[in-house]
């Protein structure tokens, strides 16, 4: 029995990830979506509550994790962030575990993750794909946003990847810089390709 094939989609801020992976999931294919799954078991009632909160007292509530509360904490403090890390990357693995058992039987499933090269999920998919688009689109894309500053959006653009390395390590490119007509052509014809081999 051949296990499915995994899709890893990744792209910088501002590069249209979220509206590709709609396209993939139009096309039938299961979707993991990682920082979906960190905001359920962060929200409120979720599983991760008391451990975070016992790690890091105060942050969180009935709303679930305080994120700016949370954030404080770890943001700058590497021996903090890997304490929330071990809370929060087995959790999340299981939950992945468990998505991959339920589609089995299914040609192929996308994992959405954002951090695939910064965290090193890439060694765990079979064929990586990055939207990327120029940085000019990125650029007004991002501070479009509300709360979004120039400072903000330079400092994140600092923690991750390079847009131009994460185009040389993927094994395909979706192209989000063009109409989004042309964008979903190239998804359909990935998956056409993909579905052949």
């Amino acid at each position: 029995m051949t296990k499915p094939l995994i899709l890893g989609l990744t792209g910088s801020i501002g590069m249209g990830k979220s509206t590709v992976a709609q396209m993939f999931v139009d096309l039938g294919i299961p979707m993991f979506d990682a920082d979906a799954e960190v905001r359920r078991l962060q929200g409120p009632g979720g599983a991760l509550l008391p451990d975070i909160e016992a790690a890091f007292p105060g942050s969180t509530g009935p709303d679930g994790v305080d994120r700016d509360a949370l954030g404080t904490l770890v943001f700058n403090n590497p021996e903090k962030l890997a304490v929330l890390e071990g809370i929060v990357h087995p959790a999340v693995a299981k939950v992945r575990a468990e998505f991959m058992e339920a589609h089995r039987d299914a040609p192929m499933v996308l994992f959405d993750i954002p951090l695939l090269f910064e965290k090193g999920g890439f060694t765990a998919v079979d064929h990586i794909v990055v939207v990327s688009a120029p940085a000019e689109t990125q650029r007004e894309r991002v501070l479009a946003r509300p709360d979004m500053t120039v400072e903000k959006f330079e400092k994140i653009l600092g923690l991750q990847v390079p847009d131009a390395e994460k185009r040389e390590r993927a094994d395909t490119v979706i192209d989000t810089g063009q109409s989004l007509e042309a964008t979903r052509a190239e998804v359909e014809a990935l998956v056409a390709r993909l579905s052949a081999n």
